[in-house]
């Protein structure tokens, strides 16, 4: 039988083991009471594999570093390397400045790749992850023995033994529980510990509902049990959010769509100009070599050699500054998508919340009291305690939990359960001493919390008397309840009695609060029945208590929806719960009840459907949901045309992290697999990280496209006179292709960086995001760089021509090695490179004057091209670079008509916008 039940599918077919009873279940597996034999462990172990996941498919190194190349503009700068290396090899005499020329380009493209490929490897440790949250080893029952077994070696029929603390190894149905109780936080994303019977349980039920089953990668939280194991590797739960997670492909990102279609539109256009230029010059006669090497010369001009490189550390800037805001970033195109993004669907416990329960309110005689102070910390107040002391001290010796006080960095903590941390924290809170209440009624008995009942009592004595102390679930323990306390002391609890009790139950409910019931009575002696202990009691009252938002988050949320950010809950927690933090922290802002999705009505719901409820206008909140529902919500929203961003921080959120435009998971209280599939990690677990992260995401587009403005400017400016030589029928170019090398990765480059670094501009966070659509190589941009490059380009192409005209030679008869032709070579370099100073200053606000940002305020700018202007100033005076770059010593008369050149650029710029600006006050 055991080989009919060694796979998914026949694993689905026995699903139904959720219905039979424990007897039932060992006959099922094949197993009994005592577990498995040795030998018969050992032969299952052989046929079914070991309770492992599989590692993820490793491509050999080599190919994954050669994939890199196969980029677009990967090949662009190799196409332009090759050509490069073809003119020095045709040359003649050979000239060796286009050797160093192929040599600097490919240089670019390997730190390109380079940086490619540490990436990648990143993205794929997050299957390695999932396998090592698996528990190493595992207590089973062998041949009637208890004995501890690497978990990989458990197979089905095992029977294991659970107790708090452990961590389940594999699926199980329950044959035996004991007050058991199984944390499914990273399997569910539910924040509160499940109790669990090994009763049957109908077999309709979801099985992740089913009480009596327990899951790989959950921990038991309180209790005892024994399981027999149903489902191993592959086979499980957490299996199958592995295989979801494994089958997910990350989509690019919108940056590197956009990097993809400019260099589509570069490798094109400098193509079309290099052969258009080549088929106009070689009619005229000129020769077939130095053609080709002009032509090349206008396709260097064309090619931006230094942007990757410069887009690369200009994301990098943006990756440090997020971690000094405590956002981790792994992929350094994911920078620029936070800036893009239009949807963020959020986890609540952890990243909303604090993950800390604390109590909000206590009514006790017929009053609330609010209770202030969140965490463990008894920092706060009971409002008016004296009513609720009592109440409070029976809770709190109730308990088996400790608070821990602070040790070192770490603050306040509870050992045990969170909820009786919660009550331990308000009894402080109230001015009561515990240990001293318990020195005094010490506890001589104890039965503890069961699921069923849903009570847990203690009994103590003190002062020659015993007495038992109840909390548990209003209404269960309600009914064992005769008498209440009230404020003029104890009295029946008739009808209308418990209506008020009920009533302020309601109450509490509807805020989503966790409401406990305390009660207390007197028995004869320790050894009283649970029955007689917990029947006859007197209510104390009722306490309320929530997992509290972080402080922080509700100006995040205000901050993200006033940026144009759509804000959504996708929890697995229950919908009431998951509706008063939303409304809390401002999420849902709307009146009235909101539109709730639970899991099981997005599985009614087709995709069509899904996509028109998210469409539509007004709240939507998601509850209950499961890993591929999370993941369908996500799909539903990138077919909208948003980009999505996803938080979570358990196994169950790692599918969604990894489709999401961007995958937000928690460093500090995060599963390592959440942390994994994602490209961002909040070191701080605060979705308020999220908020700075997309400020600054949205400052590192609008630097790119500043660096992007300088840079294709500088093209233009290089490209005119190239153009403007050949139309004139002058036979030799303005610039040559190793001045425009010398430009584009030797003074282009870090100043680029400058202007990468700009810090955000004001309102950056007050205008919606932009559109996934706008290409970043827009029509805007085009317009902006021709603008700037243009003045640029007639400046230092009327100052080439000048200078040969001012010689009086014709052009026709001018050489290569004629000074005049080398300084108008000279001038035209410097022209362009002192133009970039100006354009810079230009481009580092659309509209406001650089007099407004100031001059000197980015000091790495300035910096940058102070390098610039020491590089053109060698390459001028230095007798070893004159002959490499063909160049000749500038007068001061000649410097001053470039800086005059340079400056008009600015001069243009700052008409332009003060005539913008006059336009938007008009407006």
């Amino acid at each position: 039988m055991l080989s009919t039940i060694t796979t998914p599918a026949a694993d689905r077919e026995h699903a139904g083991v959720q219905a039979l009873a424990p007897e039932a279940v060992f006959a099922a597996y094949g197993c009994s009471s005592r577990g498995l034999s040795t030998a018969e462990a050992a032969r299952r172990l052989a046929a079914g594999g070991r309770n492992e996941l599989p590692g993820p498919r490793r491509r050999s190194p080599v190919l994954r570093f050669l994939r890199q190349f196969t980029d677009l503009f990967a090949v662009v700068l190799i196409v332009a390397a090759l050509l490069t290396l073809s003119a020095y090899l045709l040359g003649d005499p050979r000239e060796v400045g286009y050797l160093q020329l192929t040599v600097a380009i490919l240089a670019v493209v390997v730190l390109n790749a380079a940086i490619g490929f540490g990436q990648e490897y990143m993205a794929e440790r997050t299957a390695e992850a999932l396998r090592a949250m698996v528990p190493h080893r595992a207590r089973v029952l062998r041949d009637g023995e208890r004995v501890e077994v690497p978990a990989a070696e458990l197979v089905m029929g095992d029977v294991v033994v659970l107790e708090a603390g452990d961590a389940v190894s594999a699926d199980c149905r329950l044959v035996e529980a004991h007050e058991l109780a199984v944390n499914n936080v990273a399997l569910t994303g539910e924040s509160d510990p499940a109790g669990r019977t090994a009763e049957p349980v109908a077999a309709g039920i979801a099985r992740l509902e089913a009480r009596n089953l327990a899951w790989m990668g959950t921990v038991v939280a309180a209790g005892t049990g024994k399981a027999v194991v149903t489902g191993t590797a592959t086979a499980t739960e957490f299996g199958r959010i592995y295989r979801l997670t494994a089958e997910t492909a990350p989509d690019r990102s919108p940056l590197q769509h956009q990097i993809a279609i400019m260099a589509r539109r570069v490798a094109a256009a400098a193509f079309a100009l290099g052969v258009l230029l080549f088929a106009v010059r070689l009619p005229a006669g000129d020769p077939l070599v130095e053609t080709f090497i002009f032509a090349l010369g206008v396709m260097v001009a064309c090619v931006p050699e230094g942007l990757p490189a410069t887009l690369s550390v200009a994301l990098a800037i943006g990756v440090r500054r997020m971690a000094r805001r405590q956002a981790l970033v792994k992929k350094l195109v994911a920078v620029e998508t936070l800036g893009s993004t239009t949807v963020i669907c959020t986890d609540k416990t952890g990243t909303l919340t604090r993950a800390e329960m604390t109590v909000q309110q206590v009514w006790a005689a017929g009053a609330t009291h609010r209770v202030s102070g969140v965490g463990y910390a008894p920092d706060g107040a009971v409002e008016d305690p004296a009513p609720v002391r009592e109440l409070l001290r029976v809770a709190a010796l109730c308990c088996d939990a400790r608070l821990l006080p602070p040790n070192g960095e770490a603050g306040w903590r509870v050992l045990g359960d969170t909820t009786e941390g919660a009550l331990l924290t308000v009894a402080a809170k109230a001015g009561l001493d515990m240990d001293a209440e318990l020195a005094a009624a010490p506890r001589v008995g104890e039965f503890p919390f069961d699921s069923a009942r849903k009570l847990m009592t203690t009994l103590h004595t003190q002062n020659g008397r015993t007495w038992a102390l109840v909390k548990g679930a209003p209404l269960e323990l309600l009914a064992r309840c005769i008498r209440v306390r009230t404020a003029a002391g104890e009295s029946t609890l008739d009808d209308p009695a418990r209506e008020q009790v009920l009533a302020a139950n309601d109450a509490m409910a509807s805020l989503a609060l966790r409401v406990l019931a305390v009660a207390v009575g007197e028995v004869p002696d320790a050894r009283v029945s649970q029955a007689d202990a917990e029947s006859g009691l007197t209510l104390l009252g009722l306490v309320g208590m929530l997992d509290p938002p972080r402080p922080e988050v509700v100006d995040a949320v205000r901050t993200c929806r006033g940026a144009g950010i759509r804000v959504v809950m996708v929890t697995g927690d229950y919908a009431l719960t998951a509706e008063a933090i939303a409304r809390r922290v401002g999420i849902l802002t709307e009146p009235g009840p909101p539109r709730t999705v639970t899991g099981a009505e997005l599985d009614r719901l087709d995709d069509e459907g899904l996509r028109a409820l998210l469409a539509a206008p007004g709240d939507v909140l998601f509850a209950r949901v499961k890993p591929e529902h999370k993941m369908r919500v996500v799909a539903a929203f990138k077919d909208l045309g948003e980009v999505v961003a996803v938080t979570g921080d358990g196994a169950n959120d790692a599918p969604a992290l990894k489709r999401a435009d961007i995958g937000v998971s928690m460093g500090a209280s995060g599963t390592d697999v959440a942390r994994e599939a994602s490209v961002m990690v909040l070191l701080d677990d605060s979705f308020a990280s999220i908020a700075a992260a997309v400020e600054l995401g949205r400052s590192v587009y609008a630097n790119i496209r500043k660096f992007l403005v300088y840079v294709f400017s500088s093209n233009v400016g290089e490209l005119v006179p190239i153009l403007a030589a050949t139309f004139a029928g002058f036979p030799f170019v303005p610039i040559t292709a190793l001045q425009i090398l010398a430009i584009d990765l030797g003074s282009d480059v870090l100043p680029a960086l400058a202007l990468g670094a700009e810090r955000p501009e004001p309102g950056v966070m007050d205008t919606p995001p932009r559109s996934p659509r706008q290409r970043l190589f827009s029509l805007s941009l085009v317009r902006r760089f021709l603008f700037l490059g243009g003045i640029q380009a007639i400046g230092s192409t009327a100052l080439f021509f000048w200078h040969l005209h001012s010689a009086g030679i014709p052009l026709t008869e001018f050489t290569m090695d004629n000074p005049v032709y080398r300084e108008a070579l000279t001038m035209t370099q410097a022209a362009i490179v002192i133009g970039q100073i100006f354009v810079g200053l230009a481009v580092r606000s659309d509209r406001h004057s650089v007099l407004r940002l100031g001059l000197l305020s980015n000091r790495a700018y300035v910096g940058a091209q102070l390098v610039g202007v020491a590089m053109i100033c060698a390459i001028s005076y230095v007798p070893l670079l004159q002959e490499l770059f063909h160049t000749a010593a500038l007068s001061l008369a000649d410097w001053t008509l470039v800086v005059a050149a340079g400056a008009l650029v600015l001069v243009g710029d700052e008409i332009r916008k003060a005539l913008l600006r006059r336009k938007e006050v008009a407006t």
